[in-house]
């Protein structure tokens, strides 16, 4: 994988495209997130907005702590109660989370999906892929029999290129790669036939040429069903590859917002710029072996 992304033309304010769904699937105005700690309260995220249209994959990059998985959590409502005070506003398919919690739990595995960091620890280590991933089909279509679930959760699992998906239906987490258990994971999330997937670093702990592929198949994906895509990452390699906008965050706040080509080729804050030298770049090689023999010696 090469280049940057290229744009679909959807700008997300006039789009029907097959999701179902005109305007855009995610509209964040003025989001602030509070964590109540022992110190008092931290202030996470101050004040972003973003919106993400069908078809698109919108990315919030920042280094860790930047408040950039806060920001997806808290658009999800997976914070915990009592510990995390937010305001602003965040719609999505038109009904606003912060306004009503509850709202959240009803698309939470039905149109709204979320890929976890960690597959290791998302994952039951005592249950097989089978069980959790027929779990997830019968959460969306609750009058599936087992026999239906396993039919479909081993297409799924075609889909996402496992191999031999029939008789790994039975095996448990320990028995996958960490690439494998990732492309589990996204199996397990377009179970809810989503119309929104919520990405959370989903390639950090994998090596490049694994991530290579996680991030060809997601692509894949959405090419075909159109879904919309928040991306959180660290890695501004990951995001120029795969976005069509990226939110660059720091300290909860986002400090440049514009399309891929933009941040990438013409950003304009020294942040932005100093995230972009730390993705690694295979430059010249000038020396031969024996060059190399001698200085080593």
């Amino acid at each position: 994988m090469s280049g940057t992304r290229e744009t679909n033309g959807t700008n997300g304010a006039n789009d029907t495209s097959d999701t179902g769904a005109p305007g855009p699937l995610v509209e964040v105005e003025d989001l602030q997130i509070e964590l109540i700690t022992d110190r008092g309260a931290v202030r996470a995220v101050d004040g972003v907005g973003f919106t993400i249209g069908p078809g698109e994959t919108v990315t919030i990059i920042g280094e860790s702590g930047s408040g950039k998985s806060t920001t997806a959590m808290g658009l999800l409502r997976l914070l915990p109660d009592g510990l995390a005070v937010l305001s602003g506003t965040a719609r999505i398919f038109g009904a606003d989370v912060i306004a009503d919690a509850k709202a959240a739990g009803r698309i939470r595995g039905r149109g709204v999906s979320l890929i976890p960091q960690d597959p290791m620890t998302a994952l039951s280590p005592v249950h097989t892929i089978g069980r959790q991933l027929g779990e997830a089909l019968r959460l969306r279509h609750p009058g599936m029999s087992r026999a239906e679930a396993r039919a479909k959760g081993v297409e799924l699992l075609g889909r996402v290129r496992i191999p031999h998906p029939e008789t790994r239906w039975g095996a448990y987490p320990h028995q996958f790669s960490g690439g494998m258990l990732q492309r589990v994971l996204i199996a397990i999330a377009l179970a809810a036939e989503p119309r929104l997937l919520v990405a959370d670093e989903p390639t950090s702990a994998l090596d490049v040429t694994v991530q290579a592929g996680v991030l060809d198949l997601l692509m894949e994906l959405q090419e075909r069903t159109g879904i919309g895509i928040l991306m959180i990452t660290h890695d501004l390699g990951v995001a120029r590859l795969v976005s069509d906008r990226i939110h660059v965050m720091r300290g909860g706040r986002f400090v440049e917002s514009g399309p891929v080509e933009q941040i990438v080729d013409h950003p304009r804050e020294r942040y932005t710029r100093d995230l972009l030298a730390a993705v690694p770049t295979l430059g010249p090689w000038h020396e031969t072996p024996a060059a190399v023999t001698e200085e080593a010696l």
